[in-house]
C-alpha cells in the first residue's frame, strides 16, 4: 500500500512539474517575437498612410476638376449670349480659378466657334461649341 501511495504522489508530482513548465514557458512573447509583430503592424500601416495619403490626392485633383468643368460650362453658357475674346478670374469662393474666352468665326456661314478654358493650379479644362451668330 506504501509503494502504491509513493507511486501515485511521484505521478502526481511529476504532472504538477510538467504542467507547471509548460505554463511558465507559454505565458509571454520573447523579444523576437515582439520585434516581428511590430515590424509587420509598422509595415502595414506605412502602406495604409501611403494608400489613403494617395486616395486623398486624386480626390482633391477630381473635385478641381470637376469645378472647373461646371464654372467652363457657366461661362459657356454667357458667351452664347455675348461671345467676344476676354480673361479674368472667378469671384469668392472660386477666385483660384481663371479663365480664358475665345470666340471665332467658323468655316460654315453663319455660325461661330466658342471657346472656354478653366485653369487651376497645374489642372486645365477647355470647351469648345459653336452658335449660331
Amino acid at each position: 500500500m506504501k509503494k502504491s501511495k509513493l507511486r501515485k504522489s511521484k505521478i502526481l508530482n511529476l504532472k504538477f512539474l510538467i504542467l507547471n513548465s509548460r505554463s511558465e514557458r507559454a505565458g509571454g512573447f520573447t523579444l523576437l517575437e515582439v520585434l516581428i509583430a511590430l515590424a509587420i503592424v509598422g509595415g502595414l500601416l506605412i502602406t495604409l498612410i501611403y494608400s489613403l495619403n494617395y486616395q486623398l490626392g486624386l480626390v482633391e485633383r477630381h473635385e478641381t476638376i470637376t469645378i472647373a468643368t461646371l464654372l467652363a460650362k457657366h461661362k459657356l453658357l454667357d458667351m452664347e449670349k455675348n461671345p467676344e475674346n476676354k480673361k479674368g478670374a472667378f469671384e469668392e469662393p472660386y477666385e483660384n480659378y481663371i479663365y480664358e474666352t475665345h470666340a471665332k468665326d467658323s468655316p460654315y456661314p453663319g455660325i461661330t466657334e466658342i471657346f472656354v478654358v478653366v485653369k487651376s493650379g497645374m489642372e486645365e479644362v477647355k470647351l469648345n461649341e459653336f452658335v449660331f451668330k
